[in-house]
């Protein structure tokens, strides 16, 4: 039987601010006596970026190459003292306190890119390993301005015509489609309210109205020559539907509202270096019966200021 019962990490919040502070307990149970034992615990932030790049496409072969990047975004050990170089079988606490870099970026998942923060908590001894435990935390990145940022917090308004052409003729009728936001910077975890108008002149129904928050994020890597390659994916990050039943040639008014996630990469800046860049927009898609679709699209800015190290 192991001298180590069960190791824990325990830790208050549930979303950290980057550049804030990270406090917490290692709670240790023991069986029986442990001799010269090491307890220590490390934050651990990384990310890391790979996907498949088909090679030779003007030959009559191809063949794929993995395009990699990582960054290390930070790595603190905390190593308690012990006294007298032994622990009595029982429940020890350790605690521990460690301040996040101010510029990391926020966690994130995708199929071609991760970056993850953790901490890692170990007993051992100095022959062998007797226990460990590692638990995930949410981080969320803060903002960095430039001078050529351009930001709007007063309201924005896009408006999109187009000339529908019906299946059965060759006739045509205008449709415009205007999305009003309040602002477009917003902060993690807001609300994003806004109004569409629809004027219809098509003479047909309007099937249903989608609404998708889309994240547009810009991968950079490199091949195995270490030649510079990007990947673009943009991504579904928040949708919603309306099935309208208002008649064929109306005026109609939409009002919406999307809840962010509370952990988002921030919107990047001009002159990132990270190892992705990301930006962010609202799409209002009106679907007609044996018609085609109308699209308008608003820009998003997603912003955090930066955090109190004391917060």
């Amino acid at each position: 039987m192991s001298v180590v019962k069960s190791i824990e990490l325990v830790v208050p919040r549930e979303v950290y601010l980057s550049g804030s502070e990270v406090d917490g307990q290692v709670v240790l149970s023991l069986h029986s006596t442990l001799i010269n034992p090491l307890v220590k615990v490390e934050l651990i932030g990384r990310g890391y970026l790979e996907w498949m790049e088909e090679g030779n496409a003007n030959r009559d072969y191809s063949q794929a190459s993995s395009c990699v990047n990582r960054e290390d975004y930070v790595h603190k050990t905390k190593t308690f003292d012990i006294q007298g170089n032994w622990l009595d079988p029982g429940i020890h606490t350790f605690s521990f306190n460690f301040i996040l870099p101010p510029s990391i970026p926020s966690t994130f998942t995708s199929r071609f890119g991760r970056i993850c923060y953790f901490l890692q908590a170990i007993c051992a001894t100095r022959e062998l390993i007797l226990a460990k435990q590692k638990k995930y935390l949410l981080v969320q990145g803060t903002s960095v301005y430039s001078q050529d940022t351009i930001e709007s917090e007063y309201p924005l308004v896009v408006e999109v015509e187009k000339q529908l052409t019906h299946s059965c003729c060759f006739r045509s009728a205008p449709i415009t489609v205007r999305i009003s936001l309040c602002k477009n910077i917003f902060r993690p975890g807001d609300n994003v309210s806004f109004t569409t108008e629809i004027t219809n002149q098509t003479g047909k129904s309007i099937k249903k109205v989608v609404f998708i928050l889309h994240s547009i994020v810009l991968y950079k890597g490199f091949n195995l020559r270490a030649e510079r390659r990007t990947l673009e994916e943009r991504s579904d990050l928040l949708r919603l539907e309306s099935h309208l039943e208002a008649g064929s040639c109306v005026d109609t008014k939409i009002h919406s509202t999307l809840l962010l996630p509370k952990v988002m990469l921030v919107t990047s800046n001009r002159k990132s270096n990270d190892i992705m860049d990301v930006g962010y927009d609202l799409t209002g898609t009106i679907y007609f019966p044996c018609m085609s679709s109308v699209e308008a699209r608003i820009p998003i800015v997603i912003r955090n200021e930066a955090a109190d190290p004391k917060g």
